[in-house]
């Protein structure tokens, strides 16, 4: 249990819980119309932090074997794993805020905030500057109460989002903290990547609805509503893309970028003009509810007298989809990434494709902390990250590129697919399906040669 037991969710935050859980399974409207507002969305964002560590972290701090965990940092200097925990009204730490977990003797795990302020519902405050006028003196009663052996603090190596612990602030703690304590400092790193990487039931049922939503900005934007074939430019598209999400209330949490791929020609981008025959490709990703999407898709720009795209690109296009199934029917529990990789790309080279695989977990992050399958500059495997083993109800992007020799463009092209999956007891299954077929964008030329016939 939290030691702060006040879990008086408020009315908002009930209601559109329970209507967002059912959102994926009976809703055929659009999913961009279901955005919550902001008052609710925080609402939600709290609850779900409160069950996540409710949740969560009573097996994960058991599993790495670690009784308190401490989360230091300075205002607009965050640890990543903090700022996945404040209140959805702070948008940064305040001064120093200190949080802690503490492990019971029955297991439990209460929260505590030693900080100039009170920290939301979620954690008791810890600290009165009455009785302990340094919040380093606050900190030392808590870990005297608890005793605890191992104390976990964010360090890491291999992973950015592990490594939140900056060098002034573990200055400070290692000067105050006693000393027999400061022999009981440990990495936190399995900690702070289980927390991660690790999805709630309900977040699980959101998270449907949330790339439901990126699929239909991306739909919407390889259309004739907003490219204008022969004037309209991928730049254009870009922004008509960061437009859009600022119209929705959502964010992006990177640049989206779009390419074209021409008979004949290199890679195209930039104030690049769309034209019929044109194999357009785009890279988008939205943050909502603190958790984020990554997608990429393909779309075909008819040509006259086209109303499908060509054979050869349609057969390309498969293939993409055939290396994305070799790839997640290597998804095992205790698998590491390189492990997933080699055997993915040995059995993608038997089926005579040319396969890339840089796939990752999702979810707090974009790039998210948890296994790597692989780098687009590292196909042999990645250290570090890549020897981390598979865990269930984790999201992964399932992100990849098979090249293509298409003698009618002279050139070799790269059907890119980025889909947003996850990974639990059933195995792997996409949030909102996958691209199966290219999207197709009529050109005026191929308009009107549809009406006249």
């Amino acid at each position: 249990m939290l030691a702060n037991k006040n879990n008086n969710l408020s009315l908002y935050a009930i209601f559109w819980l329970l209507c967002l859980t059912l959102l994926p399974q009976t809703s055929q409207g659009a999913a961009t119309d279901e955005i919550l507002p902001l008052r609710e969305r925080a609402a939600l964002i709290d609850s779900l932090t409160e069950k996540r560590v409710q949740q969560l972290l009573p097996t994960l701090m058991r599993e790495s074997d670690i009784d308190m965990w401490l989360l230091i940092s300075r205002e607009y200097n965050e640890d990543p794993v903090l700022k996945t925990m404040l209140p959805a009204t702070w948008l940064s730490a305040r001064r120093t805020t200190i949080l802690v977990f503490a492990r019971d003797k029955q297991g439990e795990v209460n929260a505590y905030a030693i900080a100039p302020y009170s920290v939301g519902n979620l954690f008791t405050k810890a600290w009165d500057k009455e009785t302990h006028p340094s919040q380093w003196q606050a900190l030392n009663a808590l870990v005297e109460r608890y005793q605890p052996k191992r104390i976990g603090v964010n360090r890491s190596a291999s992973w950015a989002h592990a490594d939140g612990l900056v060098s002034g602030d573990e200055a400070r703690l290692l000067r105050h903290l006693p000393e027999p304590y400061r022999q009981a400092l440990v990495s936190a790193e399995p900690l702070a990547i289980g927390w991660l990487e690790r999805r709630i039931p309900e977040e699980v049922a959101l998270y449907p609805s949330l790339v439901k939503m990126a699929h239909e900005i991306i739909a919407q934007g390889f259309s004739n509503e907003v490219i204008q074939v022969g004037k309209t430019t991928s730049e254009d598209l870009v922004w008509w893309f960061r437009e859009r999400v600022r119209e929705l209330k959502l964010q992006t949490w990177f640049q989206p970028s779009v390419t074209i791929q021409r008979a004949k020609q290199a890679d195209l981008s930039g104030d690049t003009v769309i034209l019929p025959g044109d194999l357009l490709h785009v890279d988008f990703g939205i943050t909502y509810l603190r958790l984020n999407t990554d997608t990429q898709q393909l779309a075909y720009v008819l040509r006259s007298g086209e109303t499908q795209a060509p054979d050869y690109l349609v057969k390309a296009f498969n293939s993409g989809n055939q290396l994305q199934d070799i790839l997640t029917a290597q998804f095992a529990v205790g698998r590491t990434g390189n492990q997933v990789l080699k055997a993915a790309r040995e059995q993608a080279i038997a089926a005579g494709l040319k396969p890339t695989i840089y796939s990752h977990p999702i979810g707090y992050h974009g790039h998210g902390a948890g296994t790597t399958l692989g780098m687009w500059d590292a196909q042999q495997g990645v250290a570090g990250s890549g020897d981390y083993p598979l865990h269930l109800n984790t999201a992964y992007s399932i992100e990849l590129n098979n090249a293509v020799l298409i003698p009618e463009w002279e050139r070799e092209i790269r059907i890119m697919l980025e889909e947003d999956a996850m990974f639990d007891a059933s195995g792997v299954w996409y949030l909102n399906g996958r691209q199966t077929g290219l999207i197709l964008i009529k050109s005026a030329l191929s308009m009107k040669t549809q009406t006249e016939q």
